[in-house]
């Protein structure tokens, strides 16, 4: 079935296909975007209900191989360390995110001149400062402005609170001489732009009920969908197609009744992750591109950058905050530059939570062997109990070609479309830094008070954030998209998520993802006259 051709075509209602269509909305091109999950029903997560500690394992689980739902697709992990965690629907896995929303640094557009290593951006943070500051303003960011780890940038709301937890690990990073600040959260400590404040129901991994996270589906889309965009849900893309002249025509995709359909555009942006893209370009073959769409380079689906986590848990003698309150309050970028007098390149972010609910405090017990079963269990647990707090963190993950996204052989959706296969590795820089991070955040921890400490190196569940995989450059032969995200092969074809970073850096990508679809928007409505050219 073919539908009436449309102006921009989006794939992916998530972070940066939300701001994107905001951003080209004020054209008033015809703009359409495909999602293959659904809109979610904020009273249906699980902080609404008494057991949401358990549904977190469930139907709002970070795994798709574990969650399973209908707009899932499963990714062969078996050749990886760390398993990607991401969400399909509306708001895409800002549904899921911590809200911690970190900006790059200018260092980070720069690390092959710096330091030797990766490459350098085709652009820098002056050029995307000014885009970071409009997401921030359409998300709402929580901060507190003069941080001296970065540049001055304007502070929105008043940081989420410290919290008991916060202020021990302060206290910590105080009597080492550490850098430390409160954090910069996609989370409203007051009334926003028609969202309530946050009121404290430590269940930000499972979707806020209370509307204060900022996911694209209550920031972003409702604004975009005012101005004229039109949102499919339950539509799942199964390839570009283009014509002889090697232009985009439009995607196949299937409706939610498994009907294939066919829609025309003059322009398609695909943002459907560093994972997502690159299965979708791969299985856009052609007697054009027999190696999947776009892919002269041969660099599409290579280089994918996960962030490598360490987890560093401290068990206090005192009640702190549990789980109550936004997940993270203060980050340290202590060791976030390269310095040479360590065996590594590049560097790492803290993220300092509150704690753990009272299911996920006896998990971690159990699993460390720290509470017993028997006539023991409760009086161990009560060590735990309000009195766990710690670190995650966040380490640069430098891009290497064999870490990579392909089609499975034989692994389909319920669509028979070809699900991703990941094949990744740590390298010895990772290794090295993971190690000196927990070494580090040990003495904070110890510094603050910690009774026990409890590490997990790499979280196996921590891909949160898939990068690199169609990355950006202005050589045609060394990247897959130029310096304003055209691809080099495909002129009318457009990519705006994380698969387009050079490097990944050593903070969160969301809100540089946004701030990279904003800019790409714009320079597309700068050139729409000779877009193509």
């Amino acid at each position: 079935m073919k539908s009436e051709k449309v102006d921009v075509l989006v794939v992916g209602a998530g972070a940066s296909g939300a701001a994107a269509a905001w951003s080209l909305a004020d054209t008033r091109m015809r703009i359409v975007c495909l999602e293959q999950g659904e809109w979610m029903n904020p009273s249906e997560y699980p902080t609404s209900r008494v057991d949401w500690e358990s549904r977190n394992f469930g139907s709002m689980g970070i795994n798709p191989n574990h969650r399973g739902r209908d707009t899932d697709y499963a990714i062969n992990d078996t050749d990886s360390p760390i398993s990607v965690a991401n969400f399909n629907a509306v708001g895409g896995s800002t549904i899921l995110y911590a809200g911690h929303f970190p900006r790059f640094h200018p260092s980070d557009f720069r690390v092959r001149s710096l330091d030797g290593v990766a490459d350098d951006w085709p652009i820098d943070y002056q050029t995307l400062e000014p885009y970071y500051d409009e997401n921030d303003r359409m998300m709402g960011v929580s901060g507190l402005a003069g941080d001296p780890a970065y540049p001055p940038k304007p502070q929105i709301m008043p940081p989420v609170p410290m919290g008991k937890s916060g202020q021990t690990l302060a206290k910590g990073f105080n009597k080492l001489g550490w850098h430390w600040w409160p954090s910069d959260t996609a989370i409203a400590t007051e009334d926003y732009d028609g969202r309530a404040q946050c009121i404290n129901l430590g269940g930000c991994y499972t979707g806020c009920t209370q509307g204060a996270k900022a996911s694209s589906d209550i920031t972003y889309w409702p604004k975009a969908i005012r101005n004229g965009v039109e949102l499919r849900t339950r539509c799942r893309v199964r390839e570009i197609t283009i014509n002889g002249n090697g232009f985009a025509t439009g995607v196949v995709y299937y409706d939610e009744k498994g009907l294939e359909h066919h829609q025309e555009a003059e322009v398609v942006i695909l943002a459907c992750n560093g994972v997502g893209t690159p299965r979708l370009l791969l299985n856009s073959t052609s007697s054009r591109f027999p190696n999947g769409l776009a892919n002269s380079s041969g660099l599409i689906g290579k280089n994918l950058m996960f962030h490598p986590y360490a987890l560093i848990t401290g068990v206090f003698p005192d009640e702190l905050d549990g789980y109550m309150g936004p997940g993270v309050c203060i980050w340290s970028q202590e060791f976030y530059e390269t310095d040479a007098s360590r065996d590594f390149v590049r560097g790492f972010t803290y993220e300092c939570s509150r704690g753990r609910g009272i299911v996920g405090s006896a998990m971690i017990g159990l699993g460390y062997g720290r509470i017993p079963w028997g006539s023991e269990h409760h009086s161990a647990y009560r060590k735990f109990h309000k009195r766990l707090t710690g670190m995650s963190a966040i380490c640069e993950d430098l891009p290497e070609e064999h870490n990579t996204v392909t089609l499975d052989p034989d692994l389909t959706d319920s669509n028979g479309i070809p699900c991703p296969k990941i094949s990744y590795t740590l390298s010895e820089n990772s290794k090295k830094m993971l190690d000196f991070a927990i070494a580090r955040s040990t003495e904070v921890l110890e510094a603050s008070g910690a009774e026990d400490i409890l590490t997990e190196c790499p979280i196996a569940h921590g891909g949160w954030h898939l990068m690199g995989t169609a990355r950006m450059g202005t050589d045609p032969e060394r990247s897959v998209v130029n310096e304003w995200g055209r691809s080099h092969d495909v002129r009318n074809l457009f990519i705006v998520d994380g698969s387009i970073f050079v490097t990944s850096a050593g903070v969160n990508p969301t809100r540089t993802i946004q701030a990279l679809a904003l800019y790409i928007a714009d320079s597309m409505k700068k050139r729409i006259a000779n877009l193509f050219d």
